[in-house]
């Protein structure tokens, strides 16, 4: 059984629109976590460490 996780900043917010992850055996498990059963992506996890990396350096940000 896959186990899913949300993060622990979204825990007491009102707004629920966040993001669940999963480790799969060689991906990582996304899904939007208001609809679960709608199914979700794997994206490979050296592909997924470099997006949290450009996350957090800022480069998906709105400008």
């Amino acid at each position: 059984m896959i186990q899913w996780r949300k993060s622990s900043r979204s825990i007491g917010m009102e707004n629920r629109d966040c993001v669940e992850l999963a480790s799969l055996s060689l991906a990582v498990g996304v899904r939007d976590s208001k609809a679960p059963y709608a199914g979700h992506l794997a994206v490979r996890v050296g592909e997924f460490r470099r997006l949290v990396a450009e996350v957090k350096a800022g480069d998906h940000d709105l400008r």
